[in-house]
């Protein structure tokens, strides 16, 4: 007999979050959360909301205001045989706990020769978009996919945030899980149950002929609403959600870009230094035979995230400009 398809129904990515987390601290009861206002509060964007009453005080609980301390917290009980859930607040934070992040985290496994294992699992959040200016806006995920030991994945949609968060608490390496604040109130298709989303495979998520577009977070959707105008101009686009970035499902992206012989990368992050420079170099390293034009990139310009709600629509990448680089790209 066949099984029965895994049910779904339409959350928002905030709870899909709250399942996700939900499912590790059942199924791991070494597990526990910790972080700023994630307890009584539900955390500053709710996805904590009512864990703590259902779980108790000694598996989810709020830390000082210090983010060293909280990522302190998470490396040293990982290696001591627990599999924290530790949240920073903003991905802006990074900068106040990147000695624990890049020396600590990402490398103690390696310098204990394996025999130390940390799974730590660092939810935080990314992106413009909703006039927090520039100490609380940036996406910076080229900072942290540049450290060997630490594994990095973005989440687009609802079932991403709840598959995403449950494959990297089962992970033995450290995964920081980028969330996006803007989609918090997303609705989307979530399957019931406790199945995690692949780390390290990426999602094709509009087959196309003639053209790839490889974006990830927010821009993912900027990137399907550009696919869509572009069909009035004859392309044909694929678009990918990278998801994974590290490590990079690179043989999904050049298998596309051998098939279309055209590529753009959309991300939300500045543009120049971004992670899309990586992957625009794989790319030409890997397809180089198969492109009819260069390889071309999206990004937001090379300046702070304004605050005025006049200028931060100008800043962050959309629809309207894909299309038009798009045709800069093939001279239309």
């Amino acid at each position: 007999m066949a099984e029965a398809a895994v049910k779904s129904r339409k959350i928002p990515y905030v709870s899909a979050i709250n399942e996700g987390i939900r499912v590790v601290l059942a199924e791991q009861p070494n597990a526990f959360a910790a972080g700023e206002d994630i307890g009584g509060a539900g955390g500053v964007y709710g996805y904590f909301a009512g864990i703590q009453k259902d779980f108790g005080e000694d598996r989810v609980f709020d830390t000082p205001i210090s983010e060293e301390g909280i990522v302190g917290l998470g490396v040293g009980s990982a290696a001591t045989g627990c599999r924290p859930i530790i949240d920073l607040m903003f991905m802006d934070f990074l900068g106040e706990c990147m000695d624990e992040v890049a020396n600590q985290l990402a490398k103690m496994r390696y310098m204990f020769g394996g025999r130390a294992t940390l799974p730590v699992t660092m939810l935080t959040m990314a992106g413009a978009g909703a006039n927090l200016a520039a100490q609380h806006s940036q996406s910076l995920e080229a900072w942290i996919c540049h450290l060997p030991g630490l594994k990095v994945v973005m989440a687009s949609t609802p079932a991403d945030a709840k598959g995403l968060v449950i494959s990297a608490a089962r992970d033995d390496n450290p995964v920081i899980v980028v969330l996006m604040k803007t989609l918090l109130g997303m609705q989307g298709e979530v399957p019931e149950g406790n199945e995690g989303v692949p780390l390290g495979k990426a999602n094709i998520v509009q087959p196309g002929s003639n053209y790839t577009i490889v974006s990830w977070g927010r821009m993912v959707h900027e990137s399907l609403a550009a696919a869509a105008k572009l069909k009035d101009l004859g392309i044909d686009a694929e678009v990918i959600d990278a998801r994974s970035l590290q490590p990079l499902d690179t043989d999904t992206i050049v298998a596309s870009v051998r098939k279309t012989h055209r590529v753009m990368i959309v991300h939300e992050a500045v543009r120049f230094g971004g992670f899309g420079g990586e992957v625009a170099a794989q790319i030409q390293e890997l397809a180089f035979d198969y492109l009819d034009a260069p390889v071309a990139r999206v990004g937001a310009p090379f300046s702070p995230v304004p605050f005025s709600p006049a200028l931060e629509p100008h800043y962050v990448p959309n629809a309207d400009r894909i299309v038009a680089e798009v045709k800069t790209q093939l001279g239309l």
